[in-house]
């Protein structure tokens, strides 16, 4: 008789989702679906406010990664103003967003997938949480808090908030950096250095302990998709777009974002409010493609930094090239917090960060606009339509974790169709389906633009509807 397994909602996330595993009359998983459960809605309430609100605005869509929608927005705004916003606003930014990669990559490392990194898949539910790693490696838990923290400083004192800072607007930004925050952030480097440095080496140490993992979280061959510099090299705030396959073949290179909807496609699903963008080329069958440290690290040239360029040839030496396991979005985000760290000791005495020339001053002088950032989650779509008053007229955000969602559906397939094998499932292959999911680090909050709640409920439910196995985790 054909059953189905429900996972509602999915663990240890930003956001509320659900997963539905549909088995067939043997047992053997059919079908998998990630469903997210959340209303979408921002894109719709911003339509009649002033251009100037949008950054502000889009921040509230999160409160892990609001730096990246305020950049993102703000950059859409320069383009409507149809202005080159000054070289220290610029560098500013790039200041921020490096801090909002390093405070959002350590929170998912070392709180959402450290208790199943460093205590084990099938460890104790009740002690597989953050309090748990604290309990079991106190000394390593606390960096990881450190580590978030010092991303987070890095907000603050730029924005005067770790949170929503209304900082970066239309034309450029509201301050500099303070010769004070300077030298803070640059006594806090060495420590930072040690810590993303040591977790790259505990991570590589247990590696080997996953490896049926590796081979089953979504290793399966598909685009990747990332922005660039000019030179193909890794790139976070701005650059062009470039698509490469799973043998590391350039499929489209150095696209102007403004070009976007050539290129990527949507496509809405009956389950699920989260959209399903594509490369429009192949179509939504072919086109699955996926985005964020993964896919930074399969389409970049190099990193541009010593030390990370260093972690990323033994990367690539390790993966064979082009890296296919979703598993590996925990290695790849260590190397982006190393590569940040470097970029933020490069540019930390660039005199342009204390300067008060932030911004340019225009009025509406185009009526679209395509502002494109990379988030920690992958690369961000911000697209305004205004009026000639400078009123939203029409938005369209296309977010890193939709992106993402077709690689989700394939990966929560693969990992159910490797361990399911019975209408029971023990609690370690419940969490390595959830794990799944958690390895892309997805924002539901940000992909459907509302607030979630995470429980978890699990029903087995057969074809006439009666429930076999129902768990509950609070």
């Amino acid at each position: 008789m054909a059953q189905q397994i429900l996972i509602d909602p999915v663990t240890r996330i930003e956001g509320h989702a659900k997963i539905t595993i549909q088995l067939d009359d043997a047992g053997k998983v059919s079908d998998a679906r990630f469903h997210v459960a959340e209303f979408r809605g921002f894109e719709k309430f911003c339509e009649g406010r002033p251009l100037w609100e949008m950054p502000g605005i889009t921040a509230r869509i999160c409160g892990i990664c609001p730096v990246s929608h305020l950049l993102a927005s703000a950059k859409a705004g320069d383009k409507i103003l149809a202005v080159t916003i000054p070289p220290a606003a610029n560098k500013l930014r790039r200041l921020m967003n490096l801090g909002q990669i390093i405070q959002s990559h350590a929170l998912s490392f070392f709180h959402l997938s450290g208790p199943d990194l460093m205590l084990g898949m099938d460890s104790d539910p009740a002690g597989r949480n953050i309090f748990g790693l604290i309990a079991a490696d106190p000394d390593f838990a606390r960096r990881g808090i450190r580590l978030r923290q010092f991303g987070q400083e890095i907000i603050e004192l730029l924005g005067g908030k770790k949170i929503h800072p209304a900082w970066s607007v239309p034309g450029g930004v509201r301050a500099g950096l303070a010769r004070e925050g300077r030298e803070h952030i640059r006594s806090r480097l060495p420590e930072a250095f040690e810590t993303a440095q040591l977790a790259l080496r505990r991570f590589k140490t247990i590696f080997d302990q996953f490896h049926e993992e590796a081979i089953s979280f979504g290793d399966f061959p598909s685009l990747f998709m990332a922005l660039v510099s000019a030179e193909g090299n890794w790139e976070h705030y701005d650059g062009n777009l470039r698509f490469v396959n799973s043998d590391g073949e350039v499929v489209a290179d150095q696209v102007d974002p403004v070009f976007y909807q050539q290129y990527i496609g949507e496509v809405v699903q009956p389950d699920s409010y989260l959209k399903s963008p594509y490369y429009k080329p192949l179509g939504p069958t072919q086109g699955i493609y996926r985005v964020g440290p993964l896919a930074r690290l399969n389409v970049c040239t190099h990193m541009g930094v010593p030390l990370a360029d260093l972690e990323l040839k033994e990367y690539r030496y390790r993966f064979h090239g082009t890296a296919t396991s979703s598993f590996l979005y925990h290695y790849a985000r260590l190397i982006e917090i190393l590569a940040a760290l470097e970029l933020i000791e490069r540019m930390i005495d660039d005199p342009d960060l204390t300067s008060d020339h932030l911004r340019a001053v225009a009025g509406i002088n185009r009526l679209d606009g395509v502002g494109v950032s990379e988030a920690p989650r992958g690369t961000l779509f911000h697209h305004y339509q205004v009026d000639k008053d400078g009123l939203i007229r029409w938005v369209n955000l296309i977010i890193a974790t939709g992106q993402n969602n077709l690689a989700m559906n394939r990966t929560v397939a693969q990992i159910a169709g490797h361990y399911i094998h019975g209408p029971r499932i023990p609690e370690g292959v419940l969490n390595r389906i959830e794990a799944g999911i958690r390895a892309f680090d997805p924002c539901l909050s940000c992909s459907t633009h509302a607030v979630g709640f995470m429980p978890l409920h699990v029903q087995l439910v057969a074809a006439d509807g009666t429930i076999q196995d129902e768990i509950w985790r609070d």
